[in-house]
């Protein structure tokens, strides 16, 4: 190789059509995602039972927390583009099945208990897998913006899903809404059979046992378990984000309703609210996408935690929809910052190796273990109300950017350029 073929410049990531098409799938399977849950909801809604419709709702939450570390060691023992294109052609199947069940016959709370668990079972071996993707598309230089398009690809995603779920269940139930979520499963599929990997560089641990394919899954589970506990900065960061979402979510989700509630803001009000949140954090992830890097990434991320900490807590004490719409713009922004900036940095400070099984656990304390926090802020609502709970949601969420500056890794941690 030559020094000019070695200094030339890296292909921006949203310019590379390698990384445009898995945005482009990402973006298709999340809108898939939207309208499914929007149809499985009115279709558990029309059994007439409605402790039936919360088991319904409720079922695909167990299979994801439970097989969600294993969807990381599936990832990187048979490769995440294999396991992402297995899992989403699962759940095209898995959908348009029950579309046609449902087209046939009346919905029934067993059969849609199964299917939410078949499909959370399936959403565990696609999250990890399609969160391990990028690095092995684009440069290491690259993962910031891949980052910043992949928040930007989510938030649109929702504000597509919705409304085109709710608009198929009207027009023509939720069987035409599971159709059209199949339909969009399937529009992925080609676009991730385009893919062209990277070669995983060489491992970056010298430990020859370390990065040995250990001959059964749970020794593959346990090893990629000791390699986040052993390394200087995926350790702190789990952490952080562990502190960060169970600050967020919490409040931002079921306390907002029940905040709304207190102070009289009714549905309308808090629409405000979310549209503010949504406006800020896809701000962030435009900013990201657009700039692809951050100078000092990680003492940037410590900050801005600790500010949309405050944010938080300032939202249970203003009196009016347009402040509490303006400081959610605010949390939104500096929140979905910091947490597309700590997801660079999990994505380049981890071996490609183990990125699967990284990946899971970031992405467990997301999707799994993180709801089980709704029915604890109720009960502490109806406690203590809104203000404290608030407060210490807060304080949670602002611990994590206080570890992001206290510990010396997280404070110096960098993004490659």
């Amino acid at each position: 190789m030559t020094v000019a073929a070695a200094a030339a410049p890296e292909r921006p990531a949203h310019r590379d059509p390698n990384v445009l098409r898995w945005l482009g799938a990402y973006t298709a399977s999340m809108i898939g995602d939207s309208v499914y849950f929007m149809a499985l909801a009115w279709a558990a809604a029309r059994t007439g039972s409605a402790s039936g419709a919360g088991l319904v709702l409720a079922a695909g939450s167990l299979p994801r927390a439970l097989l969600m570390l294993g969807g990381g060691v599936l990832a990187d023992r048979f490769g995440p583009r294999r396991i992402v294109i297995g899992s989403d052609a699962a759940r095209a199947l898995l959908v348009l099945g029950l579309a046609a069940v449902l087209f046939l016959t009346g919905p029934t709370v067993a059969v849609l208990v199964v299917v939410a668990v078949l499909f959370g079972a399936v959403d565990a071996l696609f999250l990890p897998a399609v969160g391990a993707l990028p690095p092995r598309l684009t440069a290491p230089g690259q993962l910031a913006r891949v980052q910043g398009l992949r928040a930007l690809a989510a938030r649109g995603s929702t504000i597509i899903g919705a409304p085109m779920g709710g608009v198929a269940v009207a027009a023509g139930g939720p069987s035409l809404a599971l159709a059209a979520a199949g339909v969009l499963f399937a529009l992925s599929l080609p676009l991730l059979l385009g893919l062209r990997l990277r070669p995983l560089p060489a491992p970056a641990v010298s430990d020859e046992e370390a990065v040995t394919k250990a001959p059964h899954a749970w020794h593959d589970l346990v090893d990629g378990l000791r390699y986040i506990r052993r390394h200087p900065l995926l350790g702190p960061l789990m952490l952080v984000i562990a502190l960060s979402e169970l600050g967020f979510v919490g409040p931002l989700n079921l306390g907002l309703i029940l905040l709304s509630e207190q102070r009289g803001w009714g549905a309308s009000g808090m629409g405000w609210i979310v549209a503010g949140f949504a406006g800020g954090a896809a701000g962030s992830a435009l900013l990201l996408a657009v700039r692809g890097r951050v100078p000092r990434a990680g003492l940037v991320m410590g900050v801005l935690a600790l500010v949309g900490g405050a944010g938080i807590a300032a939202l249970a004490q203003v009196p009016s929809v347009a402040a509490a719409a303006a400081i959610a713009a605010g949390v939104g922004l500096t929140a979905g910052l910091a947490g597309a900036l700590c997801g660079a940095l999990v994505q380049t400070a981890a071996d490609p190796a183990y990125l699967g099984r990284v990946t899971s656990v970031s992405t467990l304390f997301t999707y799994a273990v993180i709801p089980l926090s709704y029915p604890v802020t109720g009960a502490a609502v109806a406690l203590w109300g809104t203000g404290p709970v608030y407060t210490v949601s807060a304080a949670v969420c602002a611990a994590g950017g206080v570890l992001g500056l206290v510990l010396t890794v997280l404070r110096r941690a960098e993004l490659p350029r």
